[in-house]
């Protein structure tokens, strides 16, 4: 049944890796999914499609993804960025997702190459993907605790992929590396690519104001680098006490990177290693892709 479904499924080129595209390179292609309109950011249209556009003809094109929109300001974003033939959309839906509407979309040439939603059960899962329409990724987002193993079943099952909230704008929001670990083990136990959302503005964990505000509260922040790592560990089939460590590093002195490979402690991860890593972990959605870019090139590694 799986490899009937998949068939069906749209997915993203797998990553090629070159000679050209280093291992930062390779581990960032494509991963963050631009997702300005939602908090904290909370930009209008225009704005958030003006953006876009200019990341598209920036110097880090190569590391943007989609350009996530909610169904009900479709037609919003049609008015304000036109035919939006340069933009690949990822829209989030309600579990009452109407399918024609979308169909009719796709139809008249707007790019929606991913949907997402929530999934409370298995019976969701079988239930909405018996209608989806075909050629575009499905990702249900499911909670980090408890893990609900039927529902991942449902999800690789019907061929579609797991979404995982990282954090929020408070610091409760924001899951345990132990609950993190858990949730990749039972992805990678269920053989399902997924995405992550919310909390990922920084490559590192560290700790940061949680929205742009003055008064915002203060806590740590998951980084993204720690989590392809974290993945690509448990990928190879190592410890998933090393994964949680790597999720709780901190200190950027303890990794290394070269053009040819990213290393921690004793790990190290070519440019291969990282291309099958992201054909498993796909994006993650983050309001500010300026934030993480910043922080690269703090860090020197960009």
């Amino acid at each position: 049944m799986l490899a009937r479904a998949e068939k069906a499924v749209h997915t993203r080129n797998p990553l090629q890796v070159s000679e050209q595209r280093s291992a930062i390179e390779t581990l960032l292609a494509g991963l963050i999914d631009y997702a300005g309109l939602y908090p904290p950011a909370s930009l209008d249209m225009r704005r958030a499609v003006e953006n876009y556009r200019s990341y598209r003809s920036g110097k880090h094109a190569f590391a943007l993804g989609r350009f996530i929109v909610d169904s009900n300001r479709i037609d919003e974003f049609l008015a304000v960025a036109g035919s939006a033939q340069d933009m690949t959309l990822s829209v989030i839906v309600s579990q009452s997702v109407d399918s024609d509407r979308l169909r009719g979309l796709i139809q008249q040439g707007v790019r929606i190459e991913a949907i997402e939603m929530k999934a409370g059960s298995r019976a969701d899962v079988e239930r909405i993907s018996r209608n989806l329409p075909e050629g575009v990724e499905t990702y249900f987002e499911v909670p980090v605790e408890p893990i609900q193993p039927d529902v991942l079943c449902a999800i690789s099952a019907t061929g579609r992929r797991a979404k995982l909230r990282m954090g929020g704008v408070v610091p409760e929001a924001f899951p345990s590396t132990a609950a993190i670990v858990r949730a990749l083990v039972a992805f990678a136990r269920a053989a399902l690519a997924f995405k992550a959302t919310a909390g990922l503005h920084h490559p590192l964990r560290s700790s940061h104001r949680l929205t742009y505000s003055e008064e915002s509260p203060t806590g740590l922040m998951h980084g993204f680098v720690n989590l392809v790592c974290a993945a690509a560990l448990l990928h190879s089939g190592d410890d998933a006490g090393e994964a949680e460590e790597i999720l709780d590093e901190q200190d950027p002195a303890a990794w290394r990177l070269t053009p040819q490979s990213i290393a921690w402690r004793s790990h190290c991860w070519t440019a291969d290693h990282l291309s099958e890593t992201r054909n498993k972990f796909v994006s993650f959605g983050s309001c500010s892709f300026e934030e993480p870019m910043r922080d690269l090139e703090a860090l020197g590694w960009l």
